[in-house]
């Protein structure tokens, strides 16, 4: 995200500074409350009819939600900054009257889908700050959890990926239309072709 919001701001060493130093602090911060959280946490070995199970115990939701806060602070940060400079390019663009789709645009269609995805898991998740969520004893608290577990997998593995893959399809498709476009063919190579070399060099 920072290299994004970096290249976004045209390289700006100012806003390179400020994100970096931003999220050291973020990240640091959300670090230093993992491990306190992680102190709280108690631990007891059972056996109930010849198997073994581990039973956890710790209330350390409001801690986990803190970490959560912390990132979506961050996330809403970044937001905050694409859309500034979305906005900006966008009225540059209605000034010239170009409708040409750039990287640019690209750029920010996958954010708004990031950014609304985030939204969504990081309120799953800071719900559980509620005193009207019930401490987790029926069905339907499990299932609630369950579903804020799997929404932050899919956020962390899945969106994190897809912004980088949105911008290299953009390019490929940048590539094969200019190909196109010139009437370029594309060569291929055999491997461990015999190569015939003057001795003249």
């Amino acid at each position: 995200m920072i290299t994004r919001l970096h290249a976004m701001y045209q390289r700006s060493r100012n806003m390179l500074i400020f994100l970096v130093v931003f999220f050291l602090a973020v990240t640091i911060t959300s670090g230093i409350i993992t491990v306190i959280q992680s102190s709280h946490i108690t631990g007891e070995e059972l056996v109930l009819s010849g198997t073994y199970q581990c039973n956890y115990g710790g209330n350390s939701i409001l801690l986990s939600a803190t970490t959560w806060i912390l990132g979506t602070v961050w996330e809403a940060l970044a937001l905050y900054l694409a859309a500034r400079v979305a906005i900006k390019h966008f009225r540059e663009r209605l000034s010239t009257g170009s409708i040409i789709e750039d990287c640019f645009t690209v750029l920010i269609k996958s954010h708004v889908f990031y950014f609304a995805s985030f939204a969504a898991v990081a309120s799953f998740r800071i719900s559980f700050l509620s005193p009207n969520l019930p401490n987790g004893s029926s069905e339907g608290d499990e299932l609630y959890y369950g579903v804020s577990l799997i929404s932050a997998l899919l956020q962390m593995f899945l969106l994190g990926p897809r912004l980088v893959l949105s911008v290299r399809e953009h390019s490929t498709k940048l590539v094969a239309d200019y190909d196109e476009a010139t009437g370029m063919t594309t060569i291929a190579f055999r491997e461990h072709a015999p190569v015939s070399i003057d001795g003249g060099v």
